[in-house]
This record gives structure tokens, C-alpha cells and sequence, in this order.
């Protein structure tokens, strides 16, 4: 795991915040957080997977939301994240799911390991600079043909910081991530876009389009 400035500052705000993120946003997906499409992304990812089942990563798990609906559906479901504070909030929630600390670049699976992985918001802390480096690592940790969903706030590229995010006294800096250079990124790590889907802000709590991406790694790399 790399020891770079927003990986740092990521994890030490979640790790200080993870009581109150937890209480705010649940440990479960639901329609108060989750609009109707973007639920019925994470269904069709869920009958897409189905038709080869293996083990489905919920990477960036936080307090395991779409592990936990993964394994709902009978998918053997696992989960990641860099905060240890956000897997103690996983596994007190979900203590039938196997929950590990990593990172987007350094996950903690083996090689051609995984069916498919679901990054559910997980890239919107890294600099559009940093994807290729990320999405090479999760090309790595799929099987050839291995499904991944990518789901992240739309934008042009530009960040925004809160100063005092998730009330930690900590600045921490969301990217609103253009969606064609996020495509591109993929690319460059051996994955073949299959859908997009951007929608247009419908819950308070949002600010900008959110954007949904599937995608499958190649037959190698």
C-alpha cells in the first residue's frame, strides 16, 4: 500500500468518523441513500455475476452496504476497505462476511482471484491522476472476463474539499470525476466499458450527476 497524501487522509478521516458515517448513511443499501436506478444497477450486476458465480469484492466496502446485498442474493460476497475503523462497523453488522484492510492499489486478494468487484463511491476520494495505477490493481485481482461496477459523483475532473469533513476537524477532497476520462482509465487497464449510465441529482444530499459504469476485464493482460 502506498503511502500517498490522499490515502492517508482518507483513511484517517474515516477512521475518526466512522460512528458517525455509519449512523448517517446505514449499513444497508436503501431507497433513502440509493435512488431507483441506481439499485437496479447494482441488481443487474448482481444477475450478471450470477450466471458464473465465484467471489464478488466489494471494494471501498466502508460499513459493508453492498457486500451485505451481494450476500443476500446468495453470492459469496468479501469486502475491503483502508479504514479499520469502517471494517469494525462491517463486521459488527454483517459478521457472516470476511472483511479485510486494503487499498485501491494494493487489495488483499490474489491474482485472477475475484468473479467480479463492485467500487461502490470507492474512486471518489483518488485523483483522476491516480485511476490507471487503480484499475490496474483491480485488473489484476479479477478472473479473465470478470465483471466489474463502478459507481462515483460526475463531474468534470474538479475537486471539492470539505474542510471539516464528516465533522473530523480534517479536510478531505472529493474528485467529481469526468466520466469519458474514467472510461479511459479503465481502458488503459485492460477493461472493455459494456454500459454507462449518468443521472441527474434526485436525493438532498446530492449535489452533482451521479454515473454508473460496467465493466469487463480482457482475456488477458
Amino acid at each position: 500500500m502506498r503511502d500517498l497524501e490522499h490515502i492517508t487522509t482518507t483513511r484517517d478521516v474515516y477512521n475518526r468518523t466512522a460512528d458517525e458515517y455509519a449512523a448517517a448513511i446505514g449499513t444497508t443499501i436503501s431507497a433513502g441513500i440509493e435512488a431507483p436506478i441506481d439499485r437496479a444497477a447494482l441488481a443487474a450486476f448482481v444477475e450478471t455475476v450470477s450466471l458464473n458465480p465465484g467471489t464478488i469484492a466489494d471494494i471501498g466496502c466502508g460499513p459493508g452496504r453492498v457486500a451485505a446485498y451481494l450476500a443476500g442474493f446468495g453470492l459469496e460476497a468479501v469486502g475491503t476497505d483502508l479504514s479499520e475503523s469502517m471494517l469494525g462497523q462491517a463486521r459488527r453488522a454483517h459478521p457472516h462476511i470476511q472483511f479485510e484492510i486494503g487499498a485501491l492499489d494494493a487489495l488483499p486478494y490474489a491474482t485472477a482471484s475475484l468473479r467480479g468487484a463492485v467500487c461502490w463511491y470507492s474512486i471518489i476520494h483518488t485523483p483522476p491522476a491516480e485511476l490507471t495505477i487503480a484499475f490496474t490493481e483491480l485488473f489484476r485481482v479479477l478472473q479473465p472476463g470478470g465483471d466489474a461496477l463502478l459507481a462515483f459523483q460526475a463531474g468534470d475532473g474538479h475537486a471539492v474539499t470539505k474542510p471539516n469533513a464528516y465533522g473530523s476537524g480534517s479536510a478531505l477532497t472529493n474528485y467529481r470525476h469526468n466520466v469519458r476520462d474514467v472510461v479511459e482509465h479503465l481502458v488503459n487497464a485492460n477493461f472493455e466499458v459494456t454500459t454507462t449510465i449518468v443521472r441527474e441529482v434526485i436525493h438532498d444530499h446530492e449535489s452533482t450527476p451521479q454515473a454508473f459504469l460496467f465493466a469487463r476485464s480482457s482475456g488477458s493482460d
